[in-house]
């Protein structure tokens, strides 16, 4: 089932995070953060943009979610998202259903485009991102540095919908989380997985 996260996932939220921390340079974060920080990041995101987990048997083996891309307003109708699926459960389309509802539940909020932004040459990320549709946008060279080497940086683009001109405000993902047009998306996934 697919979800908004809460409070309650914060633990395996983190369980979920911390091996990508630790021995991987998907992301630049060098400190496990505890779970307390990790309980702070979903409140705290939550006010604004969509936090989704995927559970299953009272366990939830992902989460995806997006953020502001840029901290300047005219930004405010592009997103950044970001997916982590535990070790456990991957290879079984659960990033993609996940992700595709990330994507839809943006769509909702009024976002037009969406952007990724992988550690390369991350053949993984790379080709779940461009089965989801996005494409190649740019790469940073010798963006972080990680595990004793350089990292390049790539960013990866999909539209939602046309650029509205003028555009509507976004609204804050807590006005919309419960409405109609967004539980829809997880009861209809829910009925498909």
């Amino acid at each position: 089932m697919i979800r908004i996260a809460h409070d309650d996932d914060s633990s395996a939220i983190h369980a979920i995070y911390a091996p990508f921390v630790v021995s991987s340079a998907v992301t630049f974060e060098t400190e496990v953060p505890s779970v307390e920080a990790m309980r702070q990041r979903v409140r705290t995101r939550l006010e604004h943009y969509p936090w989704l987990v995927w559970e299953e048997n009272g366990q939830v083996l992902a989460y995806a979610y997006g953020g502001r891309s840029r901290e300047r307003a005219a930004y405010d109708w592009i997103a950044e998202t970001s997916i982590y699926v535990h070790a456990d459960a991957r290879r079984r389309g659960i990033a993609r259903r996940l992700y595709g509802v990330l994507l839809d539940t943006l769509r909702v909020q009024g976002i037009h485009q969406v952007v990724g932004v992988i550690t390369v040459p991350g053949e993984a990320s790379v080709a779940a991102h461009e089965a989801m549709g996005f494409t190649a946008a740019g790469i940073w060279h010798n963006a972080g540095y990680k595990l004793g080497q350089w990292w390049d940086v790539g960013i990866w683009e999909k539209t939602l919908q046309p650029a509205a001109n003028p555009p509507q405000a976004v609204p804050a993902f807590c006005s919309i989380a419960h409405s109609a047009r967004v539980q829809t998306l997880f009861d209809d996934v829910g009925t498909a997985a």
